[in-house]
C-alpha cells in the first residue's frame, strides 16, 4: 500500500491520537503533567488538545482528582465497529445463498451517524452496470430501499430531526420529495415489513430490502437486492421479495429476535 503523500500529513492530528494511544487497561487516567511526560509534549499543547477530545466526547476529565480517561465516544465507535463485525461474519453465508439464489447484486447496509452505509456486498457478474455502492459507501439518510427502510423502523421524533438536518432531495424523477408522502411511505413499509424502491433512487433500478432484528427486536441492518427494473416482470418481484424476507427472518432468529418466528 502506498504511504499518504507528506502534505496531507496532520501533526496536531497525529498528537491528538498519541493523547488517545497513551491510555491502557494499565493506565486509565492520566493527568495533564503525565500525559505531557508520556508524550514529550509541552503541557499547554496537551492542554489544548485534551480540550478538544473533551468536548466531543473522546476524553473524560474528573475535577476532584484532575485526571482524564477515555471518553463515551470511544465506547460508542468501537460498539459500531464490533457490530459491524460481528453482523458480517453472521451475514456472510446468507449473503452467499441469496446471491447463488436469485443471482443479483447483494447488499448489506446499516444506519450510522444519519446514513445509509454499505458494509458488505455480492456483486452479479452477469449484469454489465454495475452499482456504486461499494463497501463503506455512504449515502444520504433517505437513500433508495436502504434509507427508506432503516428510517421506517425509527421513532417519529428520530425521522423529523434526519430530515431537518438533511432534507429530501429528488434522485430521479420517481424520487419522493415530499416529507407528509415520505413519511407515509415509512409508515407503509413499516407494515408491510419491507421496501420496494422502484427507480427512486437510481433510474432503471429496482431495490428490494427486508430488516435484520437483534436479540431485542431492534432493527439493526438492512438486506438487499438490486436488479434492473425491466429485467423482472410482476412474479419475478414477488419471489425475489420473497427469498429476501425468509433470509432476514432466518438471519434475524440466529442473532436472537423475539420477533424472528
Amino acid at each position: 500500500m502506498t504511504a499518504p503523500a507528506a502534505s496531507f500529513y496532520n501533526r496536531s492530528l497525529e498528537r491528538a491520537l498519541q493523547i488517545l494511544g497513551a491510555f491502557s487497561f494499565e493506565t486509565r487516567e492520566l493527568t495533564l503533567l503525565e500525559l505531557s511526560s508520556a508524550l514529550s509534549l509541552s503541557k499547554s499543547t496537551v492542554y489544548r488538545l485534551a480540550s478538544t477530545l473533551w468536548r466531543y466526547g473522546f476524553l473524560q476529565y474528573n475535577e476532584t482528582d484532575k485526571k482524564y480517561s477515555l471518553g463515551p465516544k470511544l465506547f460508542e465507535l468501537g460498539g459500531i465497529v464490533a457490530a459491524s463485525f460481528s453482523l458480517r461474519k453472521t451475514a456472510t453465508p446468507y449473503l452467499d445463498e441469496l446471491h447463488s439464489q436469485l443471482g443479483k447484486t447483494v447488499f448489506l447496509g446499516i444506519f450510522q451517524e444519519d446514513e445509509v452505509v454499505y458494509i458488505d456486498k455480492r456483486e452479479d457478474l452477469r449484469n454489465p452496470i454495475r452499482f456504486a455502492s461499494e463497501i463503506g459507501r455512504r449515502r444520504p439518510p433517505y437513500f433508495g430501499m436502504f434509507g427508506q427502510l432503516l428510517m421506517a423502523f425509527l421513532p417519529d421524533e428520530e425521522v423529523d430531526r434526519i430530515l431537518k438536518k438533511d432534507p429530501l432531495k429528488p434522485l430521479t424523477k420517481k424520487s419522493i420529495t415530499s416529507k407528509k408522502q415520505f413519511k407515509k411511505r415509512l409508515r407503509e413499509i413499516r407494515r408491510l415489513g419491507f421496501c420496494v424502491d422502484k427507480e427512486e433512487a437510481m433510474d432503471g433500478i429496482t431495490g428490494i430490502a427486508a430488516p435484520i432484528q437483534n436479540h431485542d427486536g431492534k432493527v439493526v441492518a438492512a438486506l438487499g437486492v438490486g436488479f434492473i427494473s425491466s429485467s423482472e416482470d410482476s412474479e419475478g418481484v414477488r419471489k425475489i421479495r420473497k427469498a429476501i424476507c425468509e433470509t432476514t427472518r432466518r438471519m434475524s432468529q440466529e442473532l436472537g429476535s423475539p420477533q424472528s418466528g
